[in-house]
């Protein structure tokens, strides 16, 4: 009887911990090597974004991004990944574990999300979502796009970040920054019927 107390006992651990870890998300470095390795077969650049189930600015900027009209866009150019950090309170089961850890290794922390990064397929850290003064580079801390790319300084930005990383055309690049200034409540569209 204590032979099948004890294996029914291991079989039930067993089915507990399988369980457990497939529920659990992947770490950032599993995120990052699995993205990495796309990115080089598929000769592309890799877009990581650091967003949280609770954050509207974040379901703004994928709202953009798979907007019908850019999101063939964006496809052509990333391998485009989402690890989740900040959660809310009973939620934190949800966050990739090491997530935080690369805001902080690349100078983000302190910051709102989401916050996003562009990498080449070896892992080369291109641009990042910090405005900074012209002329500085990683080193210097900007301060972050405050959510989605939506004011116009933000846009200008988050375009130029795309231009040096992508084969966008400008008329490509025009039509992401007017879809991405759309996300201003102040902006409005400039008229564009004849009068």
């Amino acid at each position: 009887m204590k032979i099948k107390h004890l294996l029914f006992t291991v079989i039930a651990l067993f089915i507990v911990n399988m369980a457990f870890a497939q529920s659990a998300p992947p770490s950032a470095d599993d995120v990052l090597k699995d993205a990495f390795k796309e990115a080089k077969a598929q000769k592309k650049k890799v877009f990581i974004k650091f967003s949280a189930s609770w954050c509207g600015w974040c379901h703004k900027m994928d709202d953009s991004m798979n907007d019908p009209e850019l999101k063939a866009l964006f496809d052509k150019s990333f391998v485009i990944k989402h690890l989740t950090v900040m959660e809310s309170k009973g939620k934190e089961n949800l966050e990739n574990p090491g997530a935080m850890d690369l805001i902080k290794k690349y100078n983000s922390d302190g910051f709102g999300i989401p916050i996003w990064f562009i990498f080449d397929a070896n892992g080369k850290l291109l641009v990042d979502s910090h405005l900074r003064p012209e002329g500085t580079g990683f080193e210097t801390k900007g301060k972050n796009i405050i959510g989605c790319p939506a004011s116009k300084e933000e846009v200008e930005s988050f375009v130029k970040s795309l231009k040096i990383t992508t084969k966008l055309t400008d008329a490509e690049l025009a039509k992401i920054a007017a879809r991405f200034r759309q996300n201003d409540p102040a902006y409005k569209a400039p008229n564009t019927k004849a009068k």
